[in-house]
């Protein structure tokens, strides 16, 4: 049994997310360039956080995600229970019918019961806010761009204004005047 790759890109976009937040808004482009995981798998991944309310989404220009609470309020197994990620180690999804739905559990079932139920644990005591802080005392660089908002730094450039006429009926009427 394995994590599969659907909880460690939601887990890794959320480190990418939080250690950029302070600045606005986060684009998934933005996340989807640097941690190198398909723009369109991450917008699936984000709909379930948001639905979540682990990111909230802001539209329009400067738009992007920000983390729904607190980074010390959102734990590992938060984010794989919100991408739908299953933690399981029986053979029977936790039901107990691992010999069939007559003969009932296997003789390993219980071992891989306990299993499930550390993992959860050791992933419910992760959060967010110490993994981004092992991140930063890792010496991670955070570039520093400034946020692109509504307003642009470079002139405005008003259209040229035509006053050719635009049909033949108006170039007639143009020229009979």
């Amino acid at each position: 049994m394995r994590l599969t790759t659907k909880g460690r890109f939601a887990v890794t976009a959320m480190i990418d997310l939080a250690l950029r937040e302070h600045t606005g808004p986060v684009a998934l482009a933005a996340i989807s360039a640097r941690q190198q995981i398909s723009l369109s798998y991450l917008e699936q991944l984000f709909g379930k956080l948001r639905r979540h309310e682990l990111v909230e989404s802001t539209r329009g220009p400067g738009g992007g995600y920000s983390l729904g609470r607190k980074a010390e309020e959102i734990t590992v197994a938060d984010i794989i229970v919100a991408v739908d990620e299953p933690l399981d180690a029986t053979g029977c999804g936790g039901k107990g019918d691992c010999m069939g739905e007559d003969s009932g559990k296997c003789m390993t079932h219980d071992l891989w019961a306990g299993l499930n139920a550390k993992m959860i644990e050791f992933l419910d005591s992760v959060t967010l806010k110490k993994l981004v802080d092992e991140q930063i005392a890792k010496g991670i660089s955070i570039e520093e761009q400034p946020v692109k908002r509504a307003i642009s730094s470079q002139p405005v450039v008003k259209p040229i204004k035509v006053t050719a006429p635009n049909s033949v009926f108006a170039l007639g009427s143009a020229l009979t005047k």
